[in-house]
């Protein structure tokens, strides 16, 4: 019958059980950031260097497929996307490459420790 009718929002005291999320907005502001991008977050996705280097691949193909059907500003654009992966995937593989190397570096001088120590103690035959 009133199927027309536009239908009017609900006021905010009959919204009793809406409850807001007390975790993400309040660590912000309790540091006195006001940044907006401070809780943004996408679940670590471009964090992880292989999600990077697929999209990265998937935005050179979109680029070809573009290219091939006559679209060069569409290519371009692919391009970009592509270009701003690749500089993302450069920066976690720099990044993972000097754990790596810190690692390593202090791994080595436990190491030379223990040749010390072994030369130090007397041998008995």
């Amino acid at each position: 019958m009133n199927n027309n009718r536009r239908r009017n929002f609900r006021s905010r005291s009959q919204k009793s059980s809406f409850r807001r999320r007390v975790g993400s907005l309040s660590q912000g502001s309790s540091n006195g950031l006001n940044n907006g991008n401070t809780n943004f977050s996408r679940n670590g996705s471009m964090n992880n260097i292989h999600n990077v280097e697929k999209t990265m691949q998937k935005y050179q193909q979109l680029a070809k497929d573009a290219q091939s059907n006559g679209d060069p500003v569409l290519a371009q654009n692919y391009l970009q996307h592509a270009d701003h992966f690749l500089r993302r995937y450069n920066e976690l593989h720099d990044k993972r490459e000097n754990i790596i190397e810190k690692n390593s570096t202090e791994d080595k001088p436990s190491h030379k420790e223990e040749i010390v120590d072994k030369d130090s103690q007397p041998t008995t035959n």
